[in-house]
């Protein structure tokens, strides 16, 4: 794992409210968080080839907005099955506009995940749905993709196969190029939908 300063939003007061409130918050944390970074990299230094921001269901939004409100600048963003009730069509939702690389992997797309393809990399695990390999109810689909991404910072053993389209995905028929899923590169980049079949068990 390479050595790297993390920086950890707690925003659980707004996120753990009922869904439609945390919904509604999620472009002022959004915000808040891309204008904090703006700040950081002002005052202190940095470079924005080295940001990576990461996000779990509605934190994958929140990180949408945060790298949407530094202007695209974030090396790479990643959302972790972000959330799906009210989040189609959505302007305040991720989209590619994040960052220079965009990510995100489906593990409960149709449920309490989206589906949709949102990003310019768009990873569907085992078909990208409820149940994941190990899971029997959509809770822990949902939770499995945070699992598949710390495995593959891990291990970067996670092979994505290139898709023609979203149903080849769903139905693990992808045999395209690859694009490892996940990993802590910051200089990752890469474009389309990639099927892969993982384990029930970690590292999967």
């Amino acid at each position: 794992v390479q050595d790297v300063n993390v920086i950890v939003v707690d925003w659980r007061a707004l996120a753990n409210s009922n869904y439609i409130t945390a919904t509604n918050g999620v472009p002022g944390v959004g915000q808040f968080l891309g204008n904090f970074l703006v700040w950081l990299i002002n005052t202190a230094g940095g470079n924005w080839n080295n940001v990576h921001l990461v996000g779990f269901s509605l934190g994958a939004h929140v990180v949408g907005n945060a790298g949407r409100q530094a202007g695209g600048r974030p090396s790479r963003v990643t959302g972790l099955d972000p959330a799906g009730p009210n989040w189609g069509g959505n302007s305040n939702a991720l989209n590619g506009n994040a960052g220079a690389y965009v990510e995100a992997i489906h593990t409960d797309g149709g449920l309490l995940g989206i589906f949709d393809r949102i990003a310019n990399g768009d990873f569907y695990p085992n078909g990208g749905r409820n149940p994941q390999p190990g899971c029997w109810i959509s809770t822990c689909s949902h939770s499995r993709a945070p699992e598949l991404f710390a495995s593959s910072v891990r291990t970067n053993h996670f092979v994505g196969r290139l898709c023609s389209n979203i149903q080849q995905a769903q139905n693990n028929q992808c045999t395209g190029s690859s694009l490892n899923m996940g990993n802590g590169v910051v200089s990752k980049r890469g474009n389309g939908i990639y099927g892969l079949r993982t384990g029930s068990n970690w590292p999967f």
